[in-house]
């Protein structure tokens, strides 16, 4: 449980630095950090789920992912803002949550019967 904790602050870590990214093509830019960042916290979340069965075990992970998140989202000293104002810092301050919610709140599906013929 706390090896989940770990890997979901490790992962808002990561994806607070990298939400912003983008490549600009002519007059076009492509937002590829937080496509990657909540398609990435979507995978860590959803694969703990999926691997250990347990809902418990996806919130832990969702707790430390969120936790992070929301501390790195308040002015550090000296005023810098590493979830700045926008489309994307609105989407990486909410959609990490939204994901969690999904995720842990989606239902266990019944294991299919065996049966021996």
């Amino acid at each position: 449980m706390a090896g989940a904790v770990l890997a979901g602050a490790a992962y808002g870590l990561l994806g607070t630095l990298g939400h912003r990214l983008a490549w600009t093509v002519g007059t076009v830019t492509i937002p590829w950090g937080i496509v990657l960042a909540l398609a990435g916290a979507a995978a860590l979340l959803a694969g703990l789920r999926l691997v250990t069965h347990d809902r418990w075990v996806a919130f832990a992970g969702a707790f430390g992912l969120v936790g992070v998140v929301s501390l790195l989202s308040l002015p550090q000293a000296g005023g810098t803002v590493l979830v700045s104002e926008g489309i994307a810092g609105l989407a990486w301050a909410v959609g990490p949550t939204l994901v969690a919610v999904l995720v842990v709140a989606w239902p266990t599906l019944p294991q299919p019967r065996r049966t021996d013929a």
